[in-house]
């Protein structure tokens, strides 16, 4: 491992990925994201943005038989995730491309299910530093560009994933709503605090009402009494049991 890279483990050691030591490094939003999509053995997923990888790679690892494609714009994220790919096993292929122009190849398909974990801040927000992290985190294409480009890539009744900042959520369900039926879970830090982050799920050509999911609890208390997760038990079998987040479920429920 060269000092400029860290291997990290995710999932209690089931998904281990190279990521850049000071450049963007995915956290717990990848795992969110890989948990709440309801994909089956057999289908194909599309990841937008793929960055190093780990959120194809944790719903690999929680769904076998998956196929996997992965658009990342950064040259360096991409080869990043073309070896964690391999180390992994996943049938993945990491393709470099601006989503506002994917090759033709890629135009020409349609995937089941079509993830994405967009920067969260305007392009008006000071810049990180590192400039890997920058492009990660600061947007340059706009989210409506994001949510045009899922939607095109999503067969008929498929399911389009994204994890995002609460802040942003009206935009999300401008997006969406028109041609697909929306489902959000809230993701809140603790209880009785705001939900800063949402999750948004959209059926392509689903009819089914809008739903508006409880949130879900990160940690247990009200603070960190020392070093340590704490996570609640839920996210906790998230976290580390590569759990599942059935939002049709919590739906019905």
């Amino acid at each position: 491992m060269t000092d400029a890279l860290t291997q990290d483990a995710f999932l209690n050691g089931r998904v281990t990925v190279w990521q850049p030591r000071h450049g963007y490094r995915a956290a717990t939003d990848p795992v969110f994201l890989a948990a709440a999509v309801p994909a089956r053995s057999g289908a194909h997923v599309l990841e937008l943005g793929c960055g190093v990888g780990v959120a194809s790679l944790c719903l690999h690892a929680r769904v076998p038989g998956l196929c996997f494609t992965g658009v990342e714009l950064q040259a360096d994220y991409a080869s990043l995730a073309r070896r964690n790919v391999t180390q992994s096993g996943a049938d993945m292929q990491v393709i470099e491309a601006d989503l506002t122009a994917l090759p033709s190849s890629l135009r020409a398909r349609s995937f089941d299910h079509v993830i994405a974990n967009p920067p969260y801040y305007a392009a008006s927000a000071p810049a990180a530093q590192d400039s890997g992290r920058a492009r990660a985190l600061r947007e340059q294409t706009p989210l409506a560009q994001w949510i045009e480009t899922a939607l095109r890539r999503c067969r008929d009744g498929g399911h389009v994933t994204f994890i995002h900042l609460t802040e942003r959520l009206p935009q999300l369900l401008a997006g969406f709503l028109p041609r697909a039926s929306c489902t959000v879970l809230p993701l809140a830090s603790r209880a009785k605090r705001p939900a800063r982050r949402v999750i948004v799920q959209a059926r392509k050509g689903g009819r089914a009402p809008f739903t508006l999911l409880p949130p879900l609890v990160i940690h247990q208390g009200d603070s960190h009494p020392g070093d340590g997760e704490f996570f609640t038990e839920a996210v906790r079998n998230l976290m580390r049991e590569a759990g599942a987040l059935d939002l049709a479920a919590m739906a019905r429920a």
